[in-house]
């Protein structure tokens, strides 16, 4: 099982009800992947981007609305649609 823990890192100092959050971990077989993480928008435009970490998480902080997470990977390219709502975190596991 992945190291990472669910909600991903700490949120202490974080007005989570003030935020829309997109967050969560890629794995292979289980395992952390290294790699990054886009966050398109509705229109399949490109937002932002952040690396996984250690153990293959990410964050967003996003608007309230429909995003595409695209997961770029060694050997893979995964997709996930997301509906993220303000004051909630958003949890999407990544497996590729």
């Amino acid at each position: 099982m992945c190291g990472a823990k669910a909600g991903g890192p700490d949120l202490a100092g974080v007005d989570v009800a003030k935020e829309t959050i997109i967050q969560g971990s890629v794995t292979r077989n289980g395992e952390p992947v290294n790699g990054y993480v886009r966050l398109l928008d509705d229109n399949g435009d490109f937002t932002a981007e952040v690396p996984t970490s250690a153990t293959g998480q990410f964050r967003f902080f996003a608007r309230p609305g429909k995003w595409t997470l695209r997961a770029l990977v060694p050997g893979a390219t995964v997709d996930r649609v997301v509906h993220a709502s303000l004051g909630a975190q958003t949890e999407v596991p990544i497996a590729v």
